[in-house]
């Protein structure tokens, strides 16, 4: 594949790291991952000692002093080496930007040094029971107590929920104004914090490796300085602002799973026979890895567009929103018609396309569902 871009020599030695760690160090204990239904905790020590972890965090804060460039390599490389475990897309690329962006300095030198070597695995918790993708609807509350606050809801669906040492918490602290009362804070837990508990490790059709858990606020007493931003009422901006970068963390899952699925199957119906000769070379198959390749083509030139914008600081809401949307439905369709070409073996849990087409089907609901997507889109025509 050309280099992107966005890409030059020191995002591609980045590249070339990650994938090296992934191959060696992580897909190999997948299975037993996916029996505990979470990635050996370990590993994220390994992947910050190689400076995997916050790429695009600047060196004063423990980061990597990269761009988002660095970090897009890194999930690319996550992605192609076929590992479904480890949940540094959501560590690196989403959270470790929002405590950058909003933390107070005292926070930011606290925490990111310890969420880029590994010591802090990092999660957010948007989501609860009743709300999905209204995120205005949200019920967690945190009420101010001297110089603290009081924390109690629960949350659902939380990527590195298991795992997680550190948390942002969207919580209401003023319900009386809807999307103005919510606010982000920041809450270093632990096992035995009082007043947090991890619920069920959740059991998915796809990812089975990567942890997502259940998270229970009863009373957890968190620093006012915690707080993100400067005053109270700024979650719901503050998450507008960067769900942008989440949903082309989405796209880039996409495409990179798009991609993966067709030099699959093009390696698959080379080298399997049917009626005297390789299935590759029968027309059905021919045309249909040919248009899936378009589509993968496509979708990569649209993706590496959006990620020269976002470099740029160009990348708008509403286009963010589209490669969201367009670019995981288009994986749905792809990955269905390369698992049709793998015949009964497509749906053979150790064939590798079968864990791109259960894994495919949540990057359409994560990250706003692709129907709000096509809300936002429509309201900025």
């Amino acid at each position: 594949m050309a280099r992107a871009v966005w890409s030059d020599d020191e995002v591609e030695a980045v590249r070339e790291l990650a994938r090296t760690f992934f191959e060696k160090e992580v897909v190999p204990h997948e299975e037993k991952f996916v029996a505990q239904g979470h990635p050996d905790r370990h590993l994220y020590n390994r992947a910050g000692e190689l400076g995997l972890l916050c790429a695009s965090i600047p060196a004063e804060y423990g980061g990597g002093g990269g761009t988002f460039a660095h970090e897009a390599a890194v999930i690319e490389a996550q992605t192609v080496a076929g590992d479904g475990a480890l949940g540094m897309s959501v560590h690196s690329g989403i959270i470790a930007p929002y405590l950058h962006h909003f933390g107070s300095e005292e926070l930011k030198r606290r925490v990111l040094p310890k969420a880029a070597s590994g010591e802090m695995v990092l999660s957010i918790g948007m989501t609860e029971p009743s709300t999905g993708s209204d995120l205005q609807a949200i019920k967690t509350r945190a009420v101010r107590e001297g110089d603290e606050y009081v924390i109690t809801g629960s949350k659902i669906f939380i990527s590195n929920g298991w795992l997680c040492d550190g948390i942002i918490i969207a919580a209401k602290t003023d319900p009386a104004k809807g999307a103005a009362g919510v606010s982000l804070i920041f809450a270093e837990v632990g096992d035995d914090t009082p007043g947090f508990k991890r619920g069920r490790i959740l059991s998915k059709i796809g990812g089975k490796g990567q942890d997502t858990a259940e998270l229970f606020f009863d009373g957890l007493r968190v620093p006012a300085g915690n707080l993100l931003g400067p005053a109270e009422g700024q979650g719901f901006y503050q998450m507008m602002q960067m769900l942008a970068q989440e949903r082309l963390v989405t796209g880039i899952l996409a495409v990179t799973m798009m991609e993966k699925a067709v030099a699959l199957t093009v390696e698959y119906t080379k080298g399997r026979e049917a009626f005297g000769k390789p299935l590759f070379a029968m027309q059905n198959t021919k045309f249909e890895l040919a248009e899936c390749a378009t589509i993968a083509k496509i979708s990569r030139v649209f993706l590496d567009d959006c990620i020269d914008k976002h470099l740029r600081g160009e990348l708008d809401i509403p286009t963010a929103a589209m490669s969201k949307y367009w670019l995981t439905d288009q994986l749905g369709i792809v990955v269905d018609r390369c698992l049709q070409l793998f015949g009964g073996y497509g749906y053979m849990t150790e064939y590798p396309i079968s864990q791109l087409y259960t894994g495919a089907r949540v990057l359409r609901i994560l990250a706003g569902s692709n129907e709000v997507m096509k809300d936002l889109i429509a309201r900025a025509l």
